[in-house]
């Protein structure tokens, strides 16, 4: 009976992985079939092979060789949190993670914690900053307010569970449509902002923002990621049984995402408020 040899395994391993090159999973099988007093060896050292290459690999016992691509890219490595971006993220979630609803004290352990986080696009103005703040799983919209912040309300990427950070189809993912708080100073009520962020393709280079009325702004596009934020304010509505009431403007928006030629790489018309990705009833 073959035993497997760890040790040659593990050699064999480091070998690939000094080589810095694609694996040729079909010479490995030729190595396999041509030497078959030591198949379970090879065997072994071509499925590692296979993980390395991204190929699930099956060797029947006639010798004969099936490969799989392998369904789904992997996770994209999110970037590492810088020292002021740790704070800004543990400042963001004070209760040690996100928030299920607008209650900051109401957690679900599934979300995470604030180690998970990153900052990962971020929109700066005059008046402070709106920070788009996730994890694999999901994020959160992160403003800073000394007056009553907006809470940390967790959103599954794709608006779905268990949240697919790579899950969107095409060049553009609009993930959220939402408006925050800015405490400011003066006596104004109007602090608020309206927000819209989300994920791109790797060669994306620009996104705009076109408001219905005609205003287009530039949103921060980071990582793979993009962000914007513009002021808002209160505008009159029907009256109710109350008398005259107000309510935020939130005007329905069309995101579009450019390449590096500044071609249409993708576009998301007539996002309204609330959004929340594929899915939302926003």
């Amino acid at each position: 009976m073959t035993t497997v040899n760890e040790r040659t395994i593990a050699e064999e391993l480091r070998r690939m992985a000094d080589e810095a090159r694609p694996v040729d999973a079909r010479a490995y099988a030729a190595r396999a079939t041509a030497r078959p007093a030591h198949r379970r060896h090879l065997s072994w050292t071509l499925a590692a092979a296979a993980l390395v290459a991204g190929i699930a690999v099956a060797i029947p016992l006639n010798g004969d060789q099936m490969t799989a691509r392998v369904a789904g890219p992997p996770p994209r490595e999110l970037p590492r949190n810088t020292p002021e971006q740790l704070k800004a993220v543990r400042d963001c979630m004070p209760a040690g993670g996100p928030s299920v609803n607008t209650n900051p004290n109401w957690r679900d352990p599934a979300h995470g914690t604030v180690t998970d986080f990153r900052v990962l696009a971020e929109y700066r103005d005059k008046n402070g900053f709106t920070a788009l703040v996730g994890s694999t799983k999901g994020f959160v919209l992160c403003t800073p307010s000394k007056e009553t912040p907006d809470p940390p309300v967790f959103t599954y990427w794709g608006n779905k569970a268990p949240g697919n950070l790579v899950g969107f189809s095409g060049k553009l993912s609009v993930d959220i449509y939402a408006v925050h708080y800015w405490s400011g100073q003066g006596k104004s009520h109007d602090n608020y902002v309206n927000v819209i962020a989300g994920r791109v393709a790797p060669d994306v280079r620009r996104v705009t923002i076109g408001w219905s009325g005609g205003r287009r702004t530039d949103a921060v596009v980071s990582n793979g990621f993009f962000i914007v934020r513009t002021p808002t304010k209160s505008v009159p509505v029907k009256n109710g049984l109350n008398g005259p009431q107000s309510a935020i403007d939130t005007p329905p928006a069309t995101v579009t995402a450019y390449d590096a030629a500044g071609r249409i790489a993708g576009r998301h018309r007539n996002v309204r408020f609330d959004w929340r990705g594929p899915g939302s009833l926003g």
